[in-house]
């Protein structure tokens, strides 16, 4: 009998083993990937908030050689893209999670549907650039504010649609057949019961998304371009961040790079900020 004994303890000795060798793993990876990470917050927050000033928020973007300016054309154009790319993404977004959600019944149409939303999800931002730039463009022979709200809008939907339909999922399947039951009509269920008791984890995608679409520069770089002046002419070249920064960070001129450090650290504030209101402010699950 002592024969099972030790050799359940030999087993038990070498998964003890390997859980210790892979938890060491996994947390010296978890560190050295933190490290990283807080190293380029500690640079950027140093940099950025010694670049922050009362002119960099009021002031447009400096020409080439001159001193002083801000980022305040490009402050007001970067709000200007995503607010619209926000009334654009969010209606088509939510509308087709409900329909995908609570529609499809399997049909063919559902599944081209997730299909090419998948390669949405996956397509390299810089590729809807590309493409918004050959559809309307060159088209209308020039840049545009509303060519680089298409542009985000492409990446933004695909995210809507797929936190929108998985969050509906969770619904349970009794909340619809009790409203079924009181003879409501499907698509009042869908809008009025379904959608509105997932509606913390649908507004935690849209704010995802924005957050996603906040920093994009590649698919500005070939829609809205840049202008250094003040403009509120979504028809016309726009100054936005993303592009901003991009191109100061690699000029010659010091105040320039110092633009592109407040520029960084303006949007990792709105980032965070984003995630912040995502996961806290909404952090309730599907409530029934």
């Amino acid at each position: 009998m002592k024969a099972p004994i030790n050799m359940d303890l030999s087993i038990y000795a070498r998964r003890k083993r390997a859980n210790f060798i892979g938890l060491v793993l996994s947390m010296s990876a978890m560190a050295i990937g933190l490290a990283f990470l807080l190293w380029i917050l500690s640079i950027l927050m140093f940099k950025g908030f010694s670049a922050l000033s009362l002119s960099m928020l009021t002031h447009s973007t400096p020409a080439p050689g001159s001193e002083g300016g801000g980022l305040a054309n490009a402050i007001v154009g970067s709000l200007m893209i995503v607010l619209s790319c926000s009334l654009l993404s969010t209606p088509i977004g939510v509308l087709a999670g409900v329909y995908l959600s609570e529609y499809s019944d399997r049909s063919k149409i559902a599944e081209v549907t997730r299909f090419v939303n998948d390669i949405m999800l996956s397509a390299p931002s810089i590729v809807i650039g590309l493409f918004v730039y050959a559809l309307i463009v060159v088209p209308s022979k020039h840049f545009s504010g509303w060519a680089g709200t298409i542009a985000l809008s492409l990446i933004a939907i695909p995210v809507v649609v797929r936190t929108t339909e998985n969050m509906l999922k969770l619904v349970p399947v009794s909340l619809r057949e009790a409203a079924f039951a009181l003879g409501a009509p499907k698509w009042k269920v869908s809008t009025s019961v379904v959608l509105k008791a997932a509606k913390s984890g649908v507004m935690t995608g849209l704010l995802l998304a924005l957050a996603r679409v906040s920093g994009e520069t590649a698919p500005l770089l070939f829609t809205a371009l840049n202008n250094q002046f003040f403009s509120t002419d979504m028809n016309k070249p726009m100054a936005n961040l993303p592009v901003v920064i991009f191109q100061f960070a690699m000029s010659p001129y010091d105040n320039w790079v110092n633009l592109a450090w407040g520029g960084a650290l303006l949007i990792t504030l709105t980032v965070l900020a984003l995630n912040i209101i995502a996961r806290v402010v909404f952090r309730e699950k599907v409530s029934v």
